[in-house]
């Protein structure tokens, strides 16, 4: 009987369609195919409506696709925990960047192998950061926030040089994905909104607004490839509406769960759409529910 030689792709891009997606899993971010060992498929190309696909068949014991390792700064913080376990759910692999070890095991699940706590401050420098987050960490989400307290340089050390230091670590490793948590009104000096009761609160406490408004400013500059999500007013109950989503600049007032911010910071990741984008994010009972990918696509870049 004649056998068949396994197709080696070497220069062609491979197309593996999902189940649920017309969207090749080769060209959205964080899905690779290991290059440690070669991948041998045989491949048939089919036509459906307008739509070329291949049907793709592995050899016993070729590699699976595989999620890359995700950093998270604050994993413990009451958004960065959500963040962690989404990325968990949905099948990533997740380095949590953590002050307090001790704090991390009990509040997140580290019996989980697919989840690696690790410490890193980010007030500590560029250095011991690029330390934490590793070779290994293909892309970075910072959900840092300062504590309230009597320190009125915190902000800054936090949400303005501690961002910064996360993206020269990340210069220094080669890691060209930057999602960061900030906040609506962060310019709200020039939207108006000088005088907005949410405005005067927020930069009671060192100037938060200002700060986190500068570190949105470096990353900009970087030539990182970010998302910069500004959530509303943060709520630990589960969401009550749908995603409002909207350019920088444009929302002053409303809410959000944090689930809900942890959702639209993993979808980040998976959508290209999202690519150098500022976006605003508050939840709404009368928004109608759209996909992630029609809420990144209808954020124009600036």
């Amino acid at each position: 009987m004649a056998t068949i030689s396994p197709l080696i792709l070497r220069t062609s891009p491979l197309c593996l369609w999902t189940p649920h997606s017309n969207k090749p899993l080769s060209s959205l971010p964080f899905f690779t195919i290991p290059k440690s060992k070669a991948l041998s498929i045989l491949c048939s190309t089919k036509m459906e409506g307008s739509e070329i696909t291949e049907d793709v068949a592995e050899n016993s014991g070729a590699n699976e696709i595989v999620k890359k390792k995700i950093f998270v700064a604050g994993a413990t913080g009451s958004t960065g925990k959500r963040i962690v376990e989404q990325l968990l759910a949905k099948g990533f692999q997740v380095k949590a960047g953590v002050r307090d070890l001790d704090k991390a095991k009990n509040s997140l699940s580290h019996d989980n192998p697919a989840l690696q706590i690790v410490k890193a401050d980010v007030t500590e420098g560029s250095e011991k950061l690029s330390e934490a987050i590793g070779d290994d960490s293909e892309a970075v989400i910072c959900a840092t926030g300062f504590r309230p307290g009597w320190d009125l340089f915190a902000p800054w050390k936090v949400d303005n040089f501690g961002t910064v230091n996360l993206v020269e670590a990340c210069r220094k490793l080669g890691v060209n994905r930057f999602i960061l948590i900030s906040s609506i009104l962060v310019n709200g000096a020039a939207m108006g909104q000088i005088l907005n009761p949410a405005y005067i609160f927020l930069n009671v406490f060192g100037l938060t607004l200002i700060a986190k408004l500068q570190a949105e400013q470096y990353i900009r500059k970087s030539g990182i490839n970010y998302t910069i999500i500004r959530p509303g007013g943060l709520r630990n109950e589960p969401p009550a509406g749908n995603i409002f989503m909207e350019p920088e600049d444009t929302l002053y007032e409303g809410t959000i769960s944090r689930d809900q911010v942890a959702e639209v910071a993993v979808e980040a990741l998976l959508h290209p759409e999202a690519s150098y984008k500022v976006v605003e994010i508050v939840s709404r009972a009368d928004a109608p529910k759209r996909s992630y990918e029609d809420l990144f696509r209808s954020i124009k870049q600036r």
